[in-house]
């Protein structure tokens, strides 16, 4: 089994020298081996100190201290402390959304006139945010098959900046082989940045593939009850870390600590979920394999993502997603239901035919996160519905 060893082990974990991943996720966020269960939650927007100069020491000092719960609060950094250990990082930055952890990354790393080069399929809130940072900034963006190493050496300018790459892809679960792209970006002296939301600590952790910084919407697999929204990024180095941290405080986009807590106490189920959800996605996707109404079929076989073309194109996904009724038509992912969605008409809608599928999505592409029902009332589910369009 592989195992992980915590970047910076919490006292709880100090003396197990080497813990599986279903191990760690139960742990990682205890300050000590006493003490609550259960992280506290300091649901509080400020700290007292006995005088000025403590307070004035504390404003001054590292990200380390608690002044204010903008800069830090021990809930937040137990959550940061559980996903740094679980990523192999040395340090990790909470925030209030996915793309609240992307945004302070990239506006942190990123100066005016830098050129990006990513991968061609992106989440579409990612397309949009380095669309807007080319508009305000003249930071333009470079999109790449990344498979081919070669491609970056001959997309790089003299202002590329930075590599951004996603694990698993958003949304056609393409599965990017991290090493060598990274090992080319690194070569070529671009900072790697990758969005693992999708295939969560559990399946890949990029630090150890050469990433600099790995960002989580933990609104999906790591809390994964549908029930709060964060981010989290994680870093290599704390050198790195400490540099957006300062930009991120000043953006404000400190997650509240009780989405926090909530997000803590989803972690530690995420070994049982992940099993789960890969079970059923592998099930479903071989029917869906053989189904006349599927086109093509595209998974990460480990994960609860899956992802399917459907013949009929653009109308076809729209019919289909109209036609299920226990899987629910909603745009977040990684939650205990099943939940499908169009991307042609929903997360990329701005985008036509052929941006599309120059982005690798089909028109009629349907986007499925796998929860972890009984298989079987899925599969009856996806029948009844695919059962129309033939």
């Amino acid at each position: 089994m592989t195992t992980l060893e915590p970047a910076a082990p919490a006292a709880a974990l100090t003396p197990l020298a080497s813990i599986a991943p279903g191990t760690l996720v139960v742990h990682a966020a205890a300050e000590g081996r006493t003490g609550p269960l259960s992280v506290p939650i300091h649901q509080t927007t400020g700290f007292a100190f006995d005088d000025a100069d403590a307070i004035a020491a504390a404003m001054a000092g590292s990200e380390g201290d608690f002044v204010y719960t903008r800069r830090g609060n021990p809930t937040v950094r137990a959550l940061e402390r559980a996903v740094a250990a679980l990523e192999g990082g040395a340090a990790a930055i909470a925030s209030a959304s996915g793309m609240g952890a992307m945004s302070a990354v990239l506006l942190s790393l990123l100066r005016p006139g830098d050129h990006v080069l990513a991968q061609k399929c992106l989440y579409g809130g990612t397309y949009s945010v380095l669309s807007d940072l080319g508009r305000r900034y003249g930071i333009e963006t470079s999109y790449l098959d990344a498979e081919h190493p070669g491609e970056i050496a001959a997309a790089r300018r003299p202002n590329s900046r930075l590599l951004l790459l996603e694990t698993i892809a958003n949304p056609t679960t393409r599965v990017c082989d991290l090493p060598a792209p990274l090992a080319a970006g690194r070569a070529h002296g671009l900072l790697g940045v990758v969005d693992n939301s999708l295939a969560s600590p559990l399946l890949c952790r990029p630090i150890e593939h050469g990433a600099d910084v790995v960002v989580h919407s933990s609104t999906k697999y790591l809390a994964g009850h549908s029930d709060v929204l964060g981010g989290v990024a994680v870093f290599a180095d704390r050198e790195l870390h400490r540099a957006v941290w300062t930009r991120a405080v000043e953006l404000g986009a400190t997650p509240d600590p009780f989405a926090a807590w909530l997000t803590i106490r989803g972690l530690q189920t995420l070994a049982v979920r992940m099993r789960a959800h890969g079970e059923n996605a592998a099930l479903l996707a071989g029917r869906l394999a053989a189904h006349p109404a599927v086109a093509d079929r595209l998974l990460d076989g480990c994960g609860g993502m899956l992802s399917f073309d459907l013949a009929g194109g653009r109308e076809a996904g729209r019919r289909f997603i109209g036609a299920v009724r226990l899987a629910r038509l909603a745009l977040s992912i990684g939650g205990v239901e099943t939940l499908v969605t169009h991307p042609a008409s929903t997360s990329h809608r701005e985008l036509g035919d052929e941006q599309l599928g120059a982005a690798g999505i089909g028109s009629g592409t349907v986007r499925l996160s796998v929860g972890i029902e009984d298989v079987e009332d899925l599969w009856r589910d996806l029948g009844q519905a695919l059962s129309e369009l033939v």
